[in-house]
């Protein structure tokens, strides 16, 4: 059923784009009404306002916090047409009834982006203009309600092709997005007040259709703003397996002080070295493994300058993250058209909970922060400072691999690694054959483990291939097979007390 609009409620924080809007109202002979910054506004145009004060025979107070929250603002939006009791009621108390009604909301996530102050963080929480949205939303079957600037030309063009008339579905459809835009900022304001515990949602307002899922078959899509993680410099959209490899490597990188550069394949680290630039650390990073980088996603926590990149240009690969590209670095790396360059921006180094569906549900958890508890000497000796650089390197790494993982590092450079085994023996073998298909000696290097040793096989077969310092957090009901092994021949242990499962 279409209605016609012949008045219009108007109360805007962002002016943009209103001008037309109200000119096309004002030519269709529609009554406007408006209070405070916008009425100012309206009359600036030339176009006659009626303020809102004259249904509500109040004047704004309380420093503008009440000015629209009244039976003569809320009766014209709420009323039902079709209800003979509710026009009686609104011709009683000489309440005009609204068709049209156009609201934004206070920015509070611009404002608490910019400041920490909480008075003006609080006074930026908008009480009139959600409880307008939701009333205008609720009674859509009589009344069209626009909440967003991004809403506007639709708006424009339906003035315009329908001369002011409203379907019923055309309605219903801008109640839906305004409803969604009161849900999303009411989730904003509670995780201010419930940082410990925020509410999380799948849907966000960017939304980015992707070329297709994990694969071909798959339909996906992105909800979420990269460009406050990332600025893409060059190369192709991202994929649905980019974005899955781009975020293990960045968070596996956030780990990392000094000069590091990792390699990514499948979200494992496949490379990773520190060394002192950021050159060097690339060839021992691609060292480790050169033969599974191919095609893989690289990171670093540096500038990209001109020898790293021709360097790099020798391999094929998907992706390249950097803080800084050095101009005749990025002259080499868009020589081909399709590479994906990245650069950071400071906010990667926020953590978010993680949500993973499950089951007809959601799984959240905090992301895993932690390093290790405790640091408990456990086994035969203690270990040299050089062994403990590793072994903290090593359960960096090590956190990174899917489970069942095992790292190997030798002057902080990833030699073998095990991961994503359904034991923690396979993994082990698995990263000592890799370590082996590099020609790499083995004497001198640390073993990590993301989980305790069940039996102390581990320490046995790693032992017999000259590694003789081992870090995991330990927990298990024969840790003591484990410890007396060490200490009978001799060997560094190290138990953390913390797991870095990762499935």
């Amino acid at each position: 059923m279409q209605k016609k609009i012949q008045s219009a409620l108007i109360s805007v924080f962002y002016k943009d784009g209103m001008e037309t809007i109200i000119k096309q109202l004002h030519q269709l002979g529609v009554i406007i009404y408006s209070t405070g910054g916008t009425e100012k506004f309206i009359k600036d145009l030339g176009i006659p306002c009626v303020p809102v004060e004259n249904l509500t025979t109040y004047p704004s107070i309380l420093g503008g916090r009440v000015k629209t929250l009244h039976p003569g603002v809320f009766g014209g939006i709420l009323g039902r047409r079709d209800s003979e009791q509710d026009m009686q009621e609104m011709r009683e108390y000489n309440i005009p009834e609204i068709d049209l009604v156009i609201v934004d909301l206070y920015p509070f996530e611009e404002t608490l982006a910019g400041t920490k102050e909480e008075k003006l963080i609080i006074e930026k929480i908008d009480i009139g203009g959600p409880s307008m949205i939701r009333a205008a939303a609720k009674n859509f079957k009589d009344l069209l309600v626009v909440a967003a600037k991004e809403d506007y030309t639709s708006l424009e063009n339906l003035l315009v092709a329908q001369e002011g008339n409203t379907t019923l579905e055309q309605r219903k459809q801008f109640a839906a997005k305004a409803f969604k835009v009161v849900m999303e900022y009411d989730i904003a304001i509670s995780n201010y007040f419930n940082s410990e515990e925020p509410l999380q949602t799948i849907q966000s307002k960017v939304k980015q259709s992707l070329r297709y899922g994990e694969n071909p078959h798959q339909q996906a899509v992105f909800y979420g703003d990269l460009t406050k993680v990332f600025t893409q410099l060059h190369g192709k959209e991202l994929s649905y397996n980019n974005l899955v490899d781009v975020d293990a490597a960045i968070e596996l990188i956030k780990e990392f002080n000094e000069t590091t550069f990792a390699i990514i394949k499948h979200t494992n680290v496949c490379g990773i070295a520190a060394r002192h630039t950021i050159k060097e650390a690339w060839d021992v990073a691609l060292a480790g493994d050169p033969e599974s980088a191919f095609g893989g996603v690289l990171v670093c926590n540096g500038t990209i300058d001109k020898a790293t990149a021709e360097a790099i240009s020798e391999i094929f690969f998907e992706v390249l993250i950097a803080q800084h590209f050095n101009a005749d670095a990025m002259e080499i790396l868009k020589s081909k058209k399709n590479r994906i360059l990245l650069q950071c921006h400071p906010h990667l180094l926020q953590s978010s909970p993680q949500v993973k569906s499950v089951a007809n549900g959601f799984l959240t958890q905090q992301t895993d922060e932690g390093n290790y508890t405790d640091w408990k000497e456990v086994g035969g000796r203690e270990t040299t400072e050089a062994e403990k650089e590793d072994l903290v390197f090593a359960n960096l790494v090590c956190k990174h691999l899917k489970s069942n993982a095992i790292a190997l590092i030798k002057n902080k450079q990833l030699v073998g690694k095990g991961c994503g085994q359904t034991s923690r023996i396979d993994s082990l073998r698995q990263s000592i054959d890799k370590a082996k298909q590099f020609k790499f000696d083995l004497k001198g290097a640390v073993l990590a483990s993301d989980a305790f040793f069940p039996f102390n096989d581990c320490v046995q077969i790693a032992y017999a291939e000259g590694i003789e310092a081992f870090i995991q957090p330990g927990g298990s009901i024969r840790d003591k097979d484990s410890i007396e092994y060490c200490v009978q021949h001799k060997l560094a242990l190290v138990m953390t007390g913390t797991r870095h499962f990762k499935h």
